[in-house]
């Protein structure tokens, strides 16, 4: 019978396996593609997908809009619920600060955006607008 690992009985284990078991990406294929893709980083170089981790090393992995710098605190071979999974890494404070920067700047650019769609008297408005402004252009031009 195969002896089991522990989950802090190993040295070292495939990233693409780490960032599933740690719950970054849902497959280990989209793990995989991340890698590829460029949005895993180790010391600001992209790593390949059968690079080894150990406990200790930082990474920075890219997912949608944020950017995560974290800390390998244990590795696992089984992909665990949340709880467990958020127990395998730490991520640093200048990561979350970053992140909490980011969103808050998301969130007030979001904010100059209109209430509303513009209504069809808005648009012959703007079009109204637009025209005279072409045309009055236009005339200087000459």
């Amino acid at each position: 019978m195969p002896k089991q690992h522990e989950p802090d009985s190993m040295e070292s284990m495939r990233i693409d396996k780490w960032l599933w078991a740690a719950r970054f990406f849902k497959t280990r294929s989209i793990a995989k593609a991340a890698i590829e893709g460029g949005k895993v980083h180790h010391h600001n170089d992209r790593v390949k997908v059968s690079k080894e981790v150990r406990i200790g090393m930082e990474l920075t992995i890219q997912q949608g809009f944020e950017k995560k710098t974290v800390v390998i605190k244990a590795l696992s071979a089984v992909r665990g619920g949340a709880p467990i999974a958020q127990q395998l890494y730490e991520e640093t404070q200048e990561s979350i600060a970053r992140r909490e920067l980011h969103a808050s700047q998301r969130k007030m650019h979001n904010l100059a955006r209109p209430d509303h769609r513009p209504s069809k008297k808005d648009r012959r408005d703007i079009n109204r607008f637009k025209q005279e402004n072409v045309q009055s252009w236009s005339y200087h031009d000459e």
